[in-house]
């Protein structure tokens, strides 16, 4: 461990500590090399994606107080790469080490009910929704909220897992039990109405401890079972949503004084924006900045965690990002041959379906490809 653990901006030969060893961990690692630091990464996965490029590696279970404690000590800044990490294990980080960002950010993040009353408590509007904790909440609620609507657990799930969908025909019991959360009261749920929306978006913002920002250009995003698809800027917005829709990231992120990286997901309705969600960290939709953007989100997520100034975000190409999804990895030769391509994979050894192994950026020149030639609000 060098010896400027508190001093800040942190200088080239420190160690960044990343708690996660995915795909995004291994993004920021290499982010982390250009700009001279070194990555020491904790993660219960043997040969994860980070730790093939990283200079250190911690494998040990997010719990194990004694790896935890020794793996603070070891670096000389904390940050995460994903949410589901037990807070009471980044509560002891932060007693050794400064953890960016904060703890109480990624408790706000990890809770689907917190989550939701952070922004209506801001102003800001999200779909309707109520807290579940039992068969009766969720009866009261349909009531309310009305048909179709999609009951989730209030922690964890991703891409689509930890999610019912709830129709005129769904019954509440059978949904109820369908979550895992019980009937007895013993877990707790959401449940969110659906919205007419037009299509969704997300905007990536970037704050320094000094309170500095900087965000990049909301990206449409389009899903495919339940996982992302394709992220494509510029995004068919009119540059008062789009300014509206930056305004909602960067309101949040000092609203939590997020050090590092704010991604907030939005539906765009007929009648504004409404937030779904938002996670502390680099985010799958922001892969686009990689090669469209003067420093990218993984830059700027390094630059924000170790003091340095944030770079800028601007964008000098048009992009789509497509996700390779299992199989779709098997196509790299293919990919590698356009001439537009930019591949990235992460160094996964088995594809399966589902699994994110990679992706591929398309560029294009500004204005050359017609991508921002419709506006839809």
């Amino acid at each position: 461990m060098s010896t400027v653990t508190s001093r800040f901006p942190l200088p080239p030969g420190s160690t960044v500590g990343i708690i996660g060893g995915g795909q995004l961990g291994r993004m920021a690692a290499l982010a982390a090399a250009r700009l001279g630091y070194r990555v020491h990464v904790f993660t219960p996965e043997q040969d994860s994606p980070a730790a093939q490029v990283s200079a250190a590696a911690t494998v040990a279970a997010y719990g194990d107080e004694t790896a935890i404690a020794a793996f603070a000590r070891a670096v000389d800044v904390v940050t995460f790469e994903f949410e589901n990490i037990p807070a009471d294990s980044v509560r002891l980080m932060a007693s050794l080490v400064p953890v960016r960002p904060g703890w109480n950010v990624l408790e706000t993040a990890q809770d689907r009910i917190d989550e939701k009353q952070f922004f209506n408590d801001l102003g800001i509007a999200t779909a309707p929704w109520r807290a579940i904790t039992s068969h009766a909440d969720l009866v009261a609620a349909l009531d309310e909220i009305g048909r179709p609507a999609v009951l989730k657990t209030a922690r964890m799930g991703y891409d689509g897992k930890g999610q019912v969908r709830i129709t005129a025909d769904t019954d509440p019991a059978e949904a109820w039990a369908a979550l895992g959360t019980g009937l007895d009261g013993s877990g707790c749920g959401i449940l969110e109405g659906f919205i007419d929306f037009l299509g969704e978006i997300s905007v990536i913002v970037a704050r320094g401890a000094d309170g500095g920002w900087a965000a990049f250009d909301p990206a449409w995003n389009v899903h495919r079972h339940h996982i992302l698809d394709t992220s494509t800027v510029p995004a068919p917005i009119s540059a008062a949503t789009a300014a509206q829709a930056i305004d909602i990231a960067r309101c949040a992120a000092e609203a939590l004084d997020v050090v590092g990286l704010l991604a907030v997901e939005m539906f765009v309705t007929p009648t504004g924006l409404l937030v779904n969600e938002m996670a502390p960290r680099p985010h799958n939709s922001g892969h686009w900045t990689m090669d469209a953007c003067i420093t990218d989100q993984f830059e700027q997520f390094i630059r924000a965690v170790c003091g340095l100034p944030l770079g800028s975000s601007a964008r000098h190409s048009n992009a789509q990002m497509t996700n390779l999804i299992g199989a779709d990895a098997d196509r790299w030769l293919e990919i590698l041959a356009d001439p537009d391509a930019r591949l990235h994979l992460y160094g996964k050894a088995e594809a399966r379906p589902g699994r994110k192994m990679g992706h591929v950026n398309r560029l294009h020149p500004l204005g050359s490809d017609g991508s921002d030639a419709v506006t839809i609000s």
